[in-house]
């Protein structure tokens, strides 16, 4: 009589314990899953800020470079792209995700990096154009803008790809682990059915 009674609180025992177990590995997902998703949402913003910053002032670059705009009038947008660079570059560091997305944070912020290296190369160009308006310095001023206007490019369309690969992040690899978990593999025996 005892036995029949302990054997099913046994049973609801080891029950318990798996379906425990199977939660508390469903809520690793559920958090992982939640955490692709904000580490996403926060490269797609970061992505779009960058590209109305840098395009804005590429496209201001490239009338000085055309010389569409005169040299003096883009100091403004310079020193702006600059300050911009560096906050978003920060702001890349500080992106929390989980390990593969960290990598995609510091791609970004190297690329950021690159975009401000490419500003100052401007900038340096830009100086001289204002201070020097014939004679050898002047070829050296315009090489250097359209150096830094094509970095600048570069740069952006990297970022972009990096941008891409947070996109393309999932969970599925941690879906795959936990599932495992819970499915033990069945020995291959050679045989040839389907389920």
């Amino acid at each position: 009589m005892e036995l029949l009674v302990i054997l099913p609180l046994a049973a609801f025992a080891v029950l318990a314990v798996l379906f425990l177990k199977v939660l508390r590995r469903a809520g690793r997902i559920v958090a992982r899953s939640r955490e692709i998703q904000g580490f996403r949402s926060g490269i797609r913003d970061l992505d779009l800020r960058i590209g109305q910053s840098l395009d804005g002032a590429a496209q201001r670059i490239d009338a000085v470079r055309r010389q569409e705009l005169p040299a003096e009038g883009i100091g403004d947008t310079l020193a702006a792209a600059t300050d911009a660079v560096v906050r978003y570059a920060e702001e890349a560091r500080a992106l929390k995700g989980p390990p593969e997305a960290r990598a995609i944070g510091e791609d970004i912020a190297h690329e950021l990096g690159r975009a401000g290296r490419a500003i100052d190369m401007v900038d340096h160009g830009v100086t001289i154009l204002a201070s020097v308006r014939r004679g050898g310095r002047e070829l050296e001023a315009q090489t250097s803008i359209k150096r830094g206007y094509l970095n600048l490019i570069h740069a952006r369309e990297a970022i972009s790809r990096h941008a891409a690969r947070a996109a393309d992040l999932s969970s599925e690899r941690g879906l795959r682990r936990t599932f495992r978990a819970l499915v033990p593999e069945v020995p291959d025996n050679g045989s040839d059915h389907t389920i």
